[in-house]
C-alpha cells in the first residue's frame, strides 16, 4: 500500500550511496556547522518521522552496518500500542471486500477499489481529504469510512515501544519531538499547540534522561500544516531547531525553526543523487 517506500534492500542501497557520495551528519551537528559557516558542501542528515517500529527493527540495523547517524522524530502518544488514523484507513482499504466505496459526505461520490493500485490511490485520496479537519471532525470521518469499508483486524501496533526508542538513542541515534497526537498544529488554539510541543518533549526527556532540542512539524508544510505562531512557540519552549517539509536544502539564511527537507525517490544511484544535487543547488541559488 506504499509502493514508493523503499524496502530494506533499497534503503541499504540508498544509505550506501549517501555514505560514499556525501558527508552524513547527525542533524544537531549539521545545524551547528551550518550556522557557524563550517558545514562542508555535500552534507546531508537523515531523518525519520512518527515513531514506527520498522525504524527500529529494519532501519536501525542498516544504519549501524553502514556507520551513519540519523534522527528519529517521535509522536509520543502512539508509542506502546497506539495507531495513527491513516494506518487504520490504509488497513481498511487494503482488506475490504468492497470493490468500490461511495463517500459523498466527504466529496468523494465514487472510489473504485478493484485492484491494489486503485486501493492505494483511494487510501491516499481519502487521507489527504480529511487530515486537515479538526480532530473531532476527522475522527467522525474515520468512523464513517470504516462503516462503509468494514473494520479491519489491524493486529499488532505498527509503532515503537518506549524500549525501542531508548534502544535507538543508546545506539547513538538522535531523538526529536514530533508532538503527542500528530495534529495539524495550525488548527489548534495556542494553548493546545503549546501542550503538544512541550508534552512530547517532556515525555522523551524523561524516557531518555537527556535533553531533546529538535522538533519536526507533523505533515510539515509551511502555511498549511503550521503557521507563523509555531516557530515562536518552539523557541519559547527551548527547542534549538525544527524541520518542516518544504523541499530543498538548508542554507545559513534559513530560519533554524523552519529547516527544509525532502525525500528523493530515485530508484537508481544516478536519479537518487541527481535529486539531491538539484534541491541543494536550487537552495544555494535562492540564498
Amino acid at each position: 500500500m506504499r509502493p514508493d517506500d523503499p524496502d530494506v534492500q533499497r534503503f541499504e542501497e540508498q544509505i550506501a550511496w549517501l555514505r560514499h557520495a556525501c558527508h552524513v551528519w547527525p542533524l544537531k551537528e549539521a545545524i551547528r556547522h551550518l550556522y557557524a559557516g563550517t558545514l562542508p558542501r555535500g552534507s546531508v542528515a537523515i531523518t525519520f518521522d512518527d515513531g514506527y517500529a520498522d525504524n527500529h527493527d529494519y532501519a536501525l540495523p542498516v544504519l549501524l552496518r553502514q556507520g551513519v547517524p540519523a534522527t528519529f522524530f517521535i509522536a509520543t502518544g502512539f508509542l506502546n500500542g497506539g495507531r495513527m488514523f491513516n494506518d487504520t484507513l490504509m488497513e481498511a482499504f487494503a482488506n475490504t471486500e468492497q470493490l468500490a466505496v461511495e463517500l459523498p459526505e466527504l466529496g468523494l461520490p465514487h472510489l473504485p477499489l478493484d485492484g491494489v493500485e486503485a486501493r492505494c490511490q483511494a487510501s491516499r485520496q481519502v487521507t489527504k481529504g480529511i487530515k486537515h479537519l479538526p480532530p473531532p471532525e476527522r475522527a467522525a470521518s474515520v468512523e464513517l469510512i470504516l462503516d462503509r469499508l468494514g473494520r479491519p483486524d489491524c493486529g499488532q501496533s505498527p509503532m515503537m515501544t518506549d524500549a525501542q526508542v531508548k534502544a535507538l538513542y543508546e545506539q547513538g541515534m538522535e531523538i526529536g519531538a514530533h508532538t503527542v497526537t500528530h495534529p495539524i498544529l495550525r488548527t489548534l488554539d495556542e494553548a493546545s499547540a503549546r501542550d503538544e510541543l512541550a508534552q512530547s518533549r517532556d515525555y522523551l526527556q524523561t524516557l531518555l534522561g537527556a535533553p531533546v532540542g529538535l522538533f519536526a512539524y507533523p505533515n510539515g508544510k509551511p502555511g498549511q500544516d503550521y503557521g507563523p505562531r509555531e516557530p515562536g512557540l518552539l523557541q519559547e519552549l527551548g527547542f534549538k531547531a525544527a524541520v518542516c517539509t518544504a523541499p530543498g536544502g538548508a542554507n545559513r539564511g534559513r530560519d533554524p525553526y523552519q529547516l527544509p527537507r525532502y525525500t528523493p525517490h530515485g530508484r537508481t544511484p544516478m536519479r537518487f543523487m541527481t535529486q539531491l544535487i538539484r534541491c541543494s543547488r536550487e537552495e544555494a541559488e535562492a540564498a
